[in-house]
């Protein structure tokens, strides 16, 4: 095991070069020897986690930790591009749930990218090359004719027409960083532009084209963190319902009206802030949740009923780990991941809205 890089990861109130080690070390130790990350050991593991998590491992500079996880997928992926929901603690022959989700899938693209411009790592980028590029295409095939992706395909091969924004609006970031990995190869794929487009198109205007989530505090800020809105649009959106999902002095509600604040929608929240240039408040927000710190392993509680005084679930992740060192790389500064989520560098598509682009 090698020492954590935590220069960039040292932030006031957040973390200390001390905590930030011991976040990493924690991540390390519940990632299998074959680079399986579950939620933690004993549970499951769901492909867009464990991607989360190997990104906060390349933010520290835990480069060969994160190809084994991104190797993980490669070796795993079925033949139809998909990878399963849900692995037994992260054991590729004990599915516990068959049903293949496509923001899921789409996620390998977000960080197999992340890894690349964390390493500039050509073999790594071609190795990954044809796992990216299956499942972007099944995903694709999910793509209903307004634009938005349905959420699922059932283990029998039915697919589900519904959307859900949240999804759908990570589904939008995987494609960018997809198509960002296509111009970096030299390989166009126009099919890719286009359906980015519509899918953008559908998120800025039409909600109606969306399952309705909107207790949940992920479909209020997630088309801001995956970079279909950008700007006035951005901050709009982030305006009108601050006050119905941010706790002050705790962090950021799951789900309203539930007393219940968790550390990914935060940390993810303040990704969302960074990105639109809001650097004070998300460091506020990543202050908010030092609460659910555990000192003894350097991860962090899933979530706070703050109204019971109560730590609930009683899990620690990796996702939430990985989730908030992500949030302090970018407000650090650190290249791959400010590139990532900053979206500057990202491909846009087609957006048919064309004239409304920014």
């Amino acid at each position: 095991m090698t020492t954590p890089r935590t220069e960039h990861l040292v932030l006031p109130g957040v973390l200390t070069a001390e905590q930030a080690a011991a976040t990493v070390t924690g991540l390390l130790a519940v990632q299998r020897e074959d680079g399986a990350i579950p939620w933690f050991r004993g549970h499951h593991l769901d492909p867009w986690d464990h991607v989360e998590a190997a990104m906060g491992l390349d933010a520290a500079g835990e480069h060969a930790a994160a190809e084994r996880a991104y190797e993980w997928l490669a070796r795993h992926q079925n033949e139809d591009g998909s990878w399963y929901a849900a692995y037994a603690d992260g054991a590729f022959d004990d599915v516990t749930d068959r049903g293949r989700e496509t923001n899921f899938v789409a996620y390998i693209a977000v960080g197999v990218w992340h890894h690349y411009l964390s390493t500039g790592d050509d073999t790594f980028l071609d190795r990954m090359w044809p796992a990216v590029y299956a499942a972007i295409e099944f995903v694709l095939r999910l793509q209903q004719p307004g634009g938005q992706i349905g959420w699922r395909r059932d283990d029998d091969g039915t697919p589900t027409a519904d959307a859900l924004l949240t999804g759908s609006s990570s589904v939008h970031h995987a494609l960018r960083c997809a198509l960002a990995i296509a111009e970096q190869r030299e390989e166009p794929q126009p099919d890719w532009e286009l359906a980015a487009g519509a899918l953008r198109h559908a998120i800025r205007r039409h909600p109606e084209r969306f399952l309705d989530k909107d207790r949940y505090s992920m479909d209020w800020y997630y088309p801001v963190l995956g970079g279909a809105l950008t700007g006035a649009e951005a901050k709009a959106r982030i305006e009108e319902s601050w006050d119905r999902f941010v706790v002050p002095g705790l962090g950021v509600r799951c789900v309203v009206p539930n007393p219940w604040v968790t550390g990914g929608e935060s940390a993810e929240l303040a990704l969302a802030l960074w990105a639109m240039g809001e650097s004070d408040r998300a460091l506020e927000i990543l202050q908010s949740i030092q609460h659910l710190r555990d000192d003894e392993t350097g991860l962090y509680w899933t979530g706070y009923v703050f109204e019971d005084d109560a730590i609930w679930p009683q899990e620690l992740t990796t996702w939430t780990a990985g989730s908030l060192l992500l949030a302090v790389a970018a407000l650090g500064g650190h290249e791959a991941t400010c590139q990532v989520f900053g979206g500057e560098q990202l491909p846009l598509g087609l957006d048919p809205d064309c004239c409304d682009r920014p």
